[in-house]
């Protein structure tokens, strides 16, 4: 389990470090303080030599290219990584690199990447390379992303397009896997999980003991309701952004009602209950954990999710805008007598080189006396 984190040049930090992190870390601050890439760079740091990781984050947020190959006939566009926005300058040059540095009691691992000059080697030719690009800064650059973990090393020496960009269907191949990889993340986005990823969870927990934690955790916003499945037939008949394949089944109702008619609320609540119970052992990650989240819902929310970290030895790193959100987690503190190492908030402000942390006795006396810890 991570007790620091240490970021430089990566986004828009150019150096930062979390400590004292615990079971449940809760990143607070003001927008644009840098809370999501916090979570990103855990997963980078976790992804163990997974590219696809990487390249999923940098689509999601838009940080795309298009190359137009003029050599076919018609024209080709490929999609590529626009790299330079990992970097704390947003600019590729030889002096780009970011680092992430992981440390507990036991380990200090860390995950590296930088811009380099290619060297060609016996095997490539040189016209592999469009050394007439308009920008000449960018011709013949290496992107080179190295794991140290475990006391493995593992990494990628990926040439660049003329545009700086890496392309995306390139990068979403690579993935070795280093012998000492057991660490499991997940990353729930602000828009919640697919259909594809709960229906592919969903499926491991049926006729497990896990299925009940989901139940319950639906039950926390809808007493009523007692059994969920999923809909036969896949999810390819679901169009981006829905909100379908599960049924639910109330105690006073024999009819199944499709889950999209159960609210938001619903649907984001089963995504963090399915997450929490399918990343034993690893890292959960959670933007906005309060996203579509009743005030008065909060505190058994976070229950749910501090139980499951406990028994499947979890860790949590979520954020949120809230005050309901961390008041919340602060009744929870106080009502489970809670170790002071064990849940942190962390509040993120740019330029600051460390987050203000809040272990569980301050957060209470915070909430108790109306501190404003965001």
């Amino acid at each position: 389990m991570l007790k620091s984190l240490k970021i430089e040049n990566f986004r828009g930090f150019q150096s930062f470090e979390l400590q004292q992190l615990g079971r449940i870390n809760l990143l607070v601050g003001e927008n644009n303080s840098g809370k999501t890439s916090i979570l990103e760079a855990i997963q980078i740091f976790y992804s163990r030599a997974n590219l696809d990781l990487l390249s999923q984050t940098m689509t999601n947020r838009g940080e795309m290219l298009w190359n137009e190959d003029q050599k076919s006939v018609p024209v080709s566009r490929e999609r590529e990584l626009d790299i330079r926005h990992l970097f704390y300058s947003h600019e590729i040059s030889l002096d780009s690199k970011f680092l992430i540095l992981g440390s507990d009691d036991n380990f200090q691992d860390s995950v590296s990447a930088s811009v380099s000059i290619h060297e060609l080697d016996n095997n490539e030719q040189a016209d592999l390379f469009d050394l007439t690009a308009e920008n000449e800064d960018l011709r013949g650059l290496d992107f080179n992303i190295i794991w140290n973990l475990s006391g493995e090393h593992e990494g990628f020496r990926l040439p660049l397009s003329p545009n700086g960009g890496l392309p995306i269907n390139y990068a979403r191949r690579i993935r070795r896997s280093l012998k000492n990889s057991t660490i499991r993340t997940r990353f729930v986005p602000l828009s919640s999980l697919t259909i594809d990823e709960m229906i592919e969870l969903f499926d491991q927990v049926v006729l497990q003991p896990e299925e009940e934690v989901i139940v319950q955790a639906l039950q926390i916003l809808d007493p009523a309701i007692a059994r969920i499945a999923s809909v036969g037939g896949g999810a390819e008949r679901y169009r981006s952004g829905m909100k379908g394949g599960f049924v639910v089944r109330r105690s006073d109702n024999d009819q199944r009602l499709p889950i999209g008619s159960m609210g938001d609320g619903i649907w984001r609540m089963l995504g963090l209950s399915l997450a929490a119970v399918r990343t034993k052992g690893g890292v959960l990650l959670v933007d906005e954990v309060d996203t579509g989240l009743h005030f008065t819902t909060m505190v058994k929310m976070w229950r749910m999710l501090w139980e499951t970290a406990k028994q499947s030895n979890v860790q949590i790193f979520a954020t949120t805008h809230s005050r309901d959100c961390w008041e919340s987690l602060a009744e929870l503190v106080e009502a489970e007598k809670v170790d002071e190492d064990e849940i942190t908030i962390h509040r993120i402000e740019r330029q600051k080189p460390n987050s203000a942390v809040f272990d569980a006795e301050m957060i209470v006396i915070a909430a108790n006396q109306g501190i404003e810890v965001r």
